[in-house]
């Protein structure tokens, strides 16, 4: 009985916590995968239009089935979506790449001295100064006049 009155608490928190029906709640909470359950939660939690079960549920298989969220490299774990078109696209050239893209999806952890705004040589015009000025090139400018 203990197992009756906890699926009760649970029914009654999902219904309290989403503004779902009692049927709905039975559904999320009945859902065979734990991922997508949790991820169908963060659907009805976030966008104010997906107020039931089945409509979230055909929002994550929109997600599922759309090409730009399929796994291209199975290492890293970029999709189609996040690829990079300044190299050969994924997540495994963090650090080799100084496309805007691996910045934008890297680990947060990933190269924190990286400024992108900075000379990747001598490291001018970073650090939140835009205006200093690198000087790495005079010399190949100076050769050429």
């Amino acid at each position: 009985m203990p197992k009756n009155h906890a699926r009760k608490n649970q029914l009654a928190a999902i219904k309290d916590s989403y503004g779902v029906k009692h049927t709905d709640a039975i559904a999320l909470l009945d859902h065979p995968d734990d991922d997508e359950r949790h991820t169908m939660m963060g659907y009805l939690a976030e966008y104010l239009d997906i107020s039931t079960y089945a409509d979230a549920l055909a929002f994550l298989r929109q997600e599922q089935a759309d090409p730009r969220n399929q796994v291209m490299c199975e290492t890293c774990g970029w999709t189609f979506g996040m690829v990079c078109p300044e190299c050969p696209g994924c997540g495994c050239y963090n650090g080799q790449c100084s496309g805007w893209r691996h910045h934008e999806y890297a680990e947060p952890d990933f190269d924190s001295d990286y400024d992108p705004n900075a000379c990747q040589e001598c490291g001018a015009g970073g650090g939140g100064d835009p205006y200093g000025e690198c000087c790495c090139y005079e010399d190949d400018e100076d050769q050429a006049a």
